[in-house]
């Protein structure tokens, strides 16, 4: 049974024009370009078949052929991440067993973020998309009321049910908490990772559907599964010391290179 990651990458993202060739400094000093680190993460992860970039932009395509990747042009027609990845599963000769859409503004994703999505997933057989959830802490929680205040549009956070399904995504901070919590404390917020693990059937029925007017509003590809009646199961992840931020706006190459120093990514 065979997993694809696919890592979608377009140039014309809308906060950050070219943020997939931005370069970030690890803790040796080397600089390596967004997709690259992406495309790096995505080769730590265990049980995968195969690994794609997907791009509409010759400068990306190029750069990733460049360091080795495997590269699929698809169509500047695409408004997302999902589209895309379901593009490329049009595509393969051979159909899949899951397709992994890791999104290629998160290089410090775990290898194993995407291991846990791809088992819970596969156990439970009810369900088609799955996505990672990760507990924050007083701290993290922070930083995303910090990015709302200062009127950046950063992390995602996902609220769902005792059976995992996701009840809702949002870019605010959801649920409303009415008291302060201590740094180091957990919280009742649960940082959305950007990652997804789907079945063929809900990638294709995805791009069959137009956008909806949540995922619109909000600018968050999973909504459309929502609004169409598809559950999305919220998988729970572990940090295991490890700290976690997505590049979303220019601001965050800053705390992404801190990170990774104190962590001592290379």
């Amino acid at each position: 049974m065979s997993v694809i990651i696919v890592i979608p990458a377009r140039f014309a993202s809308t906060r950050y024009p070219g943020k997939p060739l931005v370069e970030l400094r690890g803790a040796d000093g080397s600089k390596r370009s967004l997709i690259r680190r992406s495309w790096d993460a995505a080769g730590q992860v265990a049980g995968v078949d195969r690994v794609i970039v997907a791009t509409d932009d010759s400068r990306i395509a190029d750069h990733a052929a460049g360091f080795g990747a495997e590269v699929a042009m698809t169509s500047t027609t695409c408004r997302n991440g999902t589209e895309r990845c379901a593009e490329v599963l049009a595509g393969l000769p051979e159909t899949p067993e899951i397709v992994v859409n890791l999104q290629g503004d998160a290089p410090l994703t775990p290898a194993w973020f995407i291991e846990d999505l791809v088992a819970g997933l596969r156990a439970a057989p009810g369900a088609e998309v799955a996505t990672p959830v990760l507990n924050c802490s007083g701290a993290m929680r922070a930083d995303l009321l910090a990015d709302r205040a200062a009127g950046r549009v950063g992390g995602t956070t996902a609220v769902f049910g005792q059976d995992g399904r996701a009840l809702y995504f949002s870019k605010e901070v959801i649920p409303f908490v009415p008291h302060d919590i201590a740094p180091d404390a957990a919280s009742p917020v649960f940082h959305h990772v950007g990652v997804y693990a789907y079945r063929p059937q809900a990638l294709t029925a995805y791009a069959g559907w137009p956008e909806g007017r949540l995922e619109k509003l909000e600018g968050l590809e999973q909504l459309r599964f929502l609004e169409h009646g598809r559950p999305v199961l919220c998988v729970q992840v572990e940090a295991r010391g490890r700290e976690f931020w997505e590049l979303n706006n220019p601001s965050d190459v800053e705390r992404i290179e801190s990170m990774m120093q104190r962590m001592g990514m290379g």
